[in-house]
């Protein structure tokens, strides 16, 4: 099942599963706001 988040800037990530997913933001966060570093749980509450 396809999870979504959209980040504060707009940016819309897509992962094809919550692992997915958290890697993706992770990675997005790490590269474009960086000091800003979200848990597994915290990407995942925010998640849809």
């Amino acid at each position: 099942m396809k999870r979504n988040i959209t980040c504060p800037c707009g940016e819309r990530i897509v992962g094809q599963d919550e692992d997915d997913l958290v890697a993706k933001t992770q990675q997005h966060l790490k590269e474009n706001h960086p000091g800003h570093d979200y848990s597994r749980d915290e990407i995942l509450f925010m998640a849809y």
